[in-house]
């Protein structure tokens, strides 16, 4: 087993979520050259990881089909010992399949796991972590050891963010992609009367988050609130998240990157529910919810509005579980 790859083309949660593996199989493989396969723009969580030999990236916006034929391509002719897909979807059940690789592995939902060596089960329950569900797949290669998500900072993305870290400071990342996830912006405004006016708060996210950021940071008022969304890349973002007092997010990508650094973490979660196994991994982290109603889990992922129309999953969690948690 000289060389591998992993595949995981989707978000940047999922991305994360996948780091077990690539820690699980360094432990056991130490020798081998390890690759991961991800969209474009997720390439950056892995800048000088120290496990890894590269990350390719696949631009599926641009010139999609002809980009994976490039990348079909290319991983014939890198000849890998076991080829892994994390994912269920049909592109990458193809790579693995048709990879040449004498270990092909992916979970047995893919349209293509009759060609896989070892197709596993995807198993969905209650209280299984993700993590659980992608170290499965790898379980003929290893231990079934479950290991937590990584991420490697550099010296330059310590250095970019030891300026921030000066006194006591929060992180609040207030976006997600789905509307029904994102906790209301007069809640935060409502949260931020309640932090001192000594501690610095920095918001975070990407560069479409500025607008959401910029409203919560002017309705509040509060004058230690800096807005660094669109600023920090991946792992600058990880680097100032380690050493924070709580980092306060929704069920979205940055409470996987604070679970990746071990760093204390309190997760607003709205439409959805800890329970789909995509929660916290931190030591320190904490769940805040409303209590139990008719409609939800309205969905896993999440809507672009209340189905319901009244948004009593969000309106109705108190800012005192937040404060809790200062």
């Amino acid at each position: 087993m000289k060389k591998i790859l992993v595949i995981q083309t989707a978000s940047i949660g999922d991305v994360i979520l996948t780091t077990p593996v690539i820690e699980k199989l360094h432990l056991f493989y130490p020798d081998a050259s390890i690759d991961i396969l991800v969209k474009k723009g997720m390439e950056g969580l892995f800048r000088n990881h120290p496990f890894l030999h590269k990350a390719i990236s696949w631009n599926k916006i641009e010139g999609k089909y002809s980009n994976f034929y490039k990348i079909f391509m290319m991983i014939r002719k890198e000849k890998y010992d076991a080829v892994i897909t994390v994912q269920r979807f049909a592109l990458t059940g193809f790579l693995t399949a048709f990879s040449g690789a004498k270990v092909r592995i992916g979970f047995s939902k893919n349209p293509f796991s009759r060609f896989f060596t070892t197709p596993v089960p995807h198993v969905f329950r209650d209280g299984m972590h993700e993590v659980e569900r992608n170290l499965l797949l790898i379980a003929s290669l290893a231990n079934p050891e479950i290991v937590k998500p990584r991420l490697y900072p550099t010296a330059s993305d310590q250095a970019k963010t030891a300026a921030y870290k000066s006194g006591t400071y929060y992180t609040i990342s207030p976006a997600s992609l789905w509307f029904t996830k994102q906790y209301p912006v007069e809640k935060w405004v409502e949260f931020l009367s309640y932090i001192p006016g000594t501690s610095r708060i920095y918001f975070l996210g990407s560069r479409e988050d500025e607008r959401l950021c910029k409203e919560i940071i002017t309705r509040a008022g509060h004058p230690g609130s800096v807005d660094l969304s669109g600023k920090l890349s991946f792992l600058e973002s990880a680097s100032l998240m380690k050493d924070a007092k709580m980092n306060f997010t929704n069920d979205s990508a940055p409470m996987h990157l604070a679970s990746a650094m071990n760093a204390p973490v309190t997760v607003v979660y709205c439409s959805t529910v800890p329970r789909f196994g995509f929660g916290p991994l931190s030591d320190d982290s904490a769940i805040v919810e409303t209590g139990e109603l008719y409609c939800r889990p309205c969905g896993i992922h999440g809507y672009r509005s209340c189905p319901e129309k009244h948004f009593r999953c969000a309106t109705e969690i108190k800012v005192d579980q937040l404060v809790a948690r200062l």
